[in-house]
């Protein structure tokens, strides 16, 4: 689980149309696995409307706003701080196309094509940048610092000297795998 380059956090949500069907958030989670990210951060949460409104404020006046809004407050969302090398691009190529209806056709493979319903219910969202990834998770996770995790624990999850905690569905800086690691050098 080594990683070559340099990590990159980004922001995933599990939208409330997957949530509430426990063997497609086993999957979605398997995949997340299975693509070599890590999971720095975890929760499920029940967005309130007007944190709802807050979170999708840049999309206040389009036409499906109210839609977005409704929809991402009606059930649990999961919230994930993910890193790998390139998280925002690699997600956002695993999660595929905004639009439901073309990338079960363009994309079939991906998160969307698999798991999306149509435009608004498409199964997951993703930080489109390092600019936005840094703003959404300080709205997920308000009391993460991930610049300091990164000089912190950034090292060790890069080198792969970590485990995951499969019930709260985190990686952890494994202290055995550290102590390991430094009786090498």
């Amino acid at each position: 689980m080594a990683k070559q380059g340099p990590l990159q956090l980004t922001l995933a949500l599990l939208k409330p149309d997957v949530t509430r069907v426990p063997h497609v958030v086993q999957a979605i989670r398997s995949k997340i696995l299975s693509e070599k990210f890590l999971v720095v951060r975890h929760k499920e949460v029940r967005l309130s409307r007007q944190d709802t409104e807050k979170f999708y404020g840049e999309h206040q006046g389009k036409f499906f706003y109210n839609r977005l809004v409704t929809f991402m407050a009606s059930g649990p969302t999961h919230a994930l701080v993910l890193a790998r090398e390139d998280a925002i691009k690699h997600w956002r190529t695993l999660m595929g196309p905004t639009k439901v209806y073309k990338t079960k056709y363009e994309a079939p493979y991906t998160l969307r094509g698999l798991y999306g319903l149509t435009d608004t219910r498409n199964s997951t969202h993703g930080s489109d940048s390092p600019e936005t990834a840094a703003k959404e998770m300080n709205f997920f996770f308000p009391e993460f610092n991930w610049e300091e995790w990164l000089k912190s624990e950034g090292e060790e999850f890069r080198k792969g000297l970590i485990t995951l905690d499969e019930d709260s569905f985190i990686h952890r800086v494994s202290f055995e795998n550290r102590f390991n690691n430094e009786s090498v050098k």
